[in-house]
């Protein structure tokens, strides 16, 4: 055959590798994500946590409705619509209340480091979940990160015995995010990744305009331009469209590594509190931080890879 011939020709690919497209998507709704811990600290400063968790709800919500409905989305079935309860009673109930509420006395920088457990928490979930059986290096790391985080939060509340109020509501907004990321990862193999968030948001959306309408009844919003800006972007961007961008690229994969970028969000959201709130940056934040990072770190990357058993040759 000769050299020339279409048989023996090579054609090498021109398109940029899935890989790479994943990581780059999923860093856009990273980006994204790591603007709520200090946004949310601005806006507490005018508006109610309450207002600010349930509005910001709302606003997704209506988008979410828009977006299902343009695109003409078949309705969840059967069991999928307890599970998306579940997801919506973590991602758009737990998290952004719990957080509204704590950010009211805590600094940005401080959220940020307990809520930097969220992605051992989340592979800790889905564990579970999943009836995965990882090894016990899974279990030691996720252990030490949460302890590392409760040691942070006793440290930067006065020592043991002091733990604030605050920090309570932060790991509990870790617990309730963690539950619903893991079961709207099944859920979003069914329904499809930005689906699954849009239906959530819909369904939460009843309750979340009686939780909102309750606060304005009790205290009518009143806040500066900045401040409503902070909750915009919160109702807009990272309740709605940085869940697009973050799925598209956990859709476009490999999920794995994908998932991985989600380590660098607790280091953004700490350099923009001190950027942009001019929050002063301790020791015991900065060292705090990367000890919760790191073992959140290792943790998902021993689920994701675990050791496997040396076969006889």
């Amino acid at each position: 055959m000769r050299d020339n011939s279409s048989a023996t020709t090579i054609i090498r690919p021109v398109i940029p590798s899935r890989p790479a497209t994943g990581l780059w998507w999923g860093l856009v709704g990273v980006a994204a994500f790591s603007f709520t811990v200090p946004f949310t600290r601005v806006a507490v400063g005018g508006l109610s946590p309450l207002f600010i968790g349930s509005g910001r709800a709302v606003v997704a919500s209506i988008l979410a409705a828009f977006a299902l409905s343009l695109t003409r989305q078949r309705l969840p079935r059967g069991r999928q619509w307890a599970r998306l309860a579940v997801v919506a009673a973590g991602i758009v109930v737990g998290f952004p209340v719990l957080t509204s509420f704590a950010l009211t006395t805590a600094p940005a920088s401080h959220g940020a480091v307990v809520i930097a457990l969220l992605p051992a928490a989340t592979a800790t979930a889905a564990v579970l979940r999943g009836r995965e059986h990882p090894p016990v290096a899974f279990w030691l790391v996720t252990a030490v990160g949460a302890v590392a985080a409760i040691v942070f939060a006793f440290a930067q509340s006065g020592g043991p015995g002091q733990l604030n109020w605050a920090d309570v509501l932060l790991l509990g907004a870790v617990v309730a995010a963690a539950i619903g990321y893991a079961e709207g990862g099944l859920l979003a193999r069914e329904l499809g990744a930005w689906q699954t968030v849009s239906w959530a948001l819909v369904l939460a959306l009843p309750l979340m305009t009686g939780l909102a309408a309750l606060s304005m009844a009790q205290q009518p919003p009143s806040a500066s331009p900045g401040q409503w800006a902070a909750f915009g972007y919160l109702g807009v961007v990272s309740m709605f469209f940085g869940f697009f961008a973050w799925y598209r690229g956990l859709a476009i994969g490999p999920m794995a590594k994908v998932s991985q970028v989600q380590l660098i969000q607790p280091v953004l959201s700490i350099c923009w509190a001190g950027l942009l709130l001019g929050e002063s940056l301790g020791w015991t934040t900065i060292v705090g931080g990367l000890a919760v990072i790191v073992c959140a770190g290792v943790a998902v990357r021993v689920r994701l890879n675990p050791l496997r058993p040396k076969q006889n040759r």
